[in-house]
């Protein structure tokens, strides 16, 4: 079955409107008695839903924390002058 309503009345019933397209039933509504847009249900999303914990089982423990990214790293250390140009150094 289908409903057709002018966009004043609809205001005033647009949650039983939303229902009736919930529910299956086609939803119309006008504009000075010519059909203007229809009212359809959303589909669900199609993504899969999240699995928490996933990075972690495989081997991620989280992100650095500011002290982790700025410490000195060994292996780049270098013996070699701070300034090469510099004879002083």
């Amino acid at each position: 079955m289908t409903t057709q309503m002018n966009i004043a009345e609809a205001k005033a019933k647009l949650s039983s409107l939303v229902q009736k397209a919930l529910d299956g039933e086609e939803v119309i509504i006008a504009r000075d008695g010519v059909p203007a847009v229809r009212i359809v249900p959303v589909e669900a999303a199609s993504q899969p839903r999240r699995r928490p914990g996933l990075w972690r089982e495989m081997g991620w423990t989280g992100a650095p924390t500011p002290y982790e990214v700025f410490e000195p790293n060994p292996e780049d250390a270098i013996e070699s002058p701070l300034f090469p140009d510099d004879p002083n150094s």
